[in-house]
């Protein structure tokens, strides 16, 4: 899709405007106890080739079987993406030689993929949403994993991986700002982790993202891409686009072609660099593979398994507004995983839904970042943080007794209430102990107080003053009305 040409992603260059276009094919390793075509566990950090069967170390005789689990997932993320579920695909052989491939190819899908074309709808900023075209998801086996720094003159294979099954997810070159690619790459981790078909630790390999990057004048025809192979950090994925874009830049304005290669992204030096032409690379010779027929399944088997997908990020962001009344941006941050919108959902009911939010996003999140906790190990419980809500609600405390309460609570748990009650944190709405308050600083500052008349922006420090004499229980709506009232001030 041609989306129209945004001024604001332009890049300057030194002869003029470029403009970036990125695709990207994203690797998500399925979540599934089992390979692809084996037993084999699929378990993170084992011992070297602990998890390693016969058909995965490619033993003569062997025959892979497909786990139908992971085809599930697939099919799964493909509903998840609004995507052509395939009823019939085709798994070939690609052809290539690594020292960690130990059958000399690897098999994927080529022609014939599970998942046909999707879309998937991505919220750049506050106010912008792009949707970004989705090619197709097809099934592969990983490769295993060359070990180079373990013996001066020897590299060690490890096949833990070799067969563990992956979604390779290829995107249409929709994206136009190192933001946009970062926001996919975001947008589609969090579905993949609602749909429960990978868990998107990046850190763990389990999704790695290879990032096609070319340039162009607005409104011509595509350049020629570089692509940079296995970037695993969302925040890498922006600075590679940024610097391969400008690398680009620099040699087309200077005369020069950009050759199509593979490239590196070096995190510590912020660059790429490149890998291996792509005149070089090999001819894959895909051809079926003779072991395994064509995979196919009927509408029945797909409709039972989107029954019971659960509700996505779109949908519940959608809810959350219409529910709660909260706006677009809150309900965002707050569909980002679905944890964090179980959380909310459990303090916000039957609730303000908007201080809620307030409290969940501001109060909570800006606390668990600042600490470095997930909110499954939060403090403060969605309870806990409910009953403080109540209490703001019931007029039984302020909002700024509210924050010293949360404190408490964090620090010591607790029942909100009873700990309102034990400290004598209530605050005061007896307006006769408010007026009396008033009166005193009023007698004590009477040019204040004709200073005030001439100019009302001073309210805020005969506010102040109270709420300080009251020890910040005091209402402020009632100190704000009554100090209205004796000072004259409309």
């Amino acid at each position: 899709m041609n989306a129209p040409i945004n001024p604001k992603k332009l890049i300057k260059g030194a002869t003029g405007d470029w403009e970036v276009v990125i695709g990207m094919e994203i690797h998500a390793q399925v979540a599934s106890e089992a390979k692809l075509f084996s037993g084999a566990s699929t378990k993170f950090g084992g011992e070297p080739n602990d998890h390693v069967s016969f058909v995965d170390a490619a033993m003569p005789g062997m025959l892979p079987v497909i786990n139908e689990e992971c085809v599930r997932q697939a099919v799964r993320t493909g509903l998840g993406m609004n995507a052509v579920i395939n009823k019939r695909s085709v798994f070939d052989r690609k052809n290539y030689f690594y020292p960690d491939l130990p059958q000399g190819y690897q098999i994927s899908q080529f022609k014939y993929p599970i998942v046909g074309e999707g879309v998937v709808t991505v919220d750049v900023s506050e106010d912008e949403t792009i949707n970004v075209g989705v090619e197709r998801l097809h099934l592969e086996q990983d490769a295993g994993k060359s070990i180079h720094d373990l013996h001066p003159t020897m590299s060690f294979v490890d096949l833990n991986r070799s067969g563990v099954a992956l979604m390779e997810i290829v995107s249409k070159p929709d994206m136009r700002s190192s933001d946009e690619a970062k926001a996919y790459v975001a947008k589609l981790r969090t579905i993949l982790r609602y749909l429960g078909t990978c868990d998107g630790d990046m850190e763990k390999g389990n999704l790695r993202a290879d990032v096609n990057v070319s340039v162009r004048r607005p409104g011509e025809p595509l350049g020629t891409r570089c692509e940079i192979k296995n970037v695993n950090s969302i925040r890498f994925i922006g600075q590679a686009i940024e610097y391969e874009a400008r690398r680009q830049i620099g040699i087309l304005e200077d005369g020069g072609e950009i050759d199509q290669e593979t490239r590196l992204f070096d995190p510590s030096k912020g660059e790429t660099r490149s890998m291996r032409s792509k005149e070089e690379a090999h001819d894959y010779r895909y051809f079926p593979d003779p072991d395994l027929l064509p995979l196919e399944f009927d509408q029945a088997f797909i409709d039972n398994l989107a029954k019971d997908l659960p509700e996505l990020p779109d949908e519940k962001k959608a809810r959350f507004m219409a529910e709660y009344g909260i706006p677009a941006y809150d309900a965002g941050v707050l569909v980002l995983e679905r944890v964090f919108g179980d959380f909310y959902e459990e303090v916000a009911k039957g609730r303000d839904g908007k201080i809620a939010a307030n409290w969940v996003i501001n109060e909570l999140f800006g606390r668990l970042n600042k600490e470095s906790l997930d909110i499954e190990n939060s403090p403060v419980s969605a309870a806990q943080l409910g009953e403080i809500v109540d209490l703001i609600g019931e007029k039984v405390i302020s909002g700024k007794i509210a924050k010293d309460l949360f404190e408490i609570i964090w620090t010591e748990g607790g029942n909100p209430r009873d700990v309102v009650e034990q400290r004598g944190m209530k605050q005061v709405t007896d307006t006769g102990a408010i007026e009396k308050a008033i009166d005193e600083i009023i007698a004590a500052n009477p040019d204040k107080v004709e200073q005030a008349k001439e100019k009302p922006t001073l309210l805020g420090w005969f506010v102040g003053q109270v709420m300080k004499s009251t020890g910040g229980k005091a209402n402020p709506q009632a100190v704000n009305e009554l100090l209205k009232s004796k000072l004259g001030i409309e």
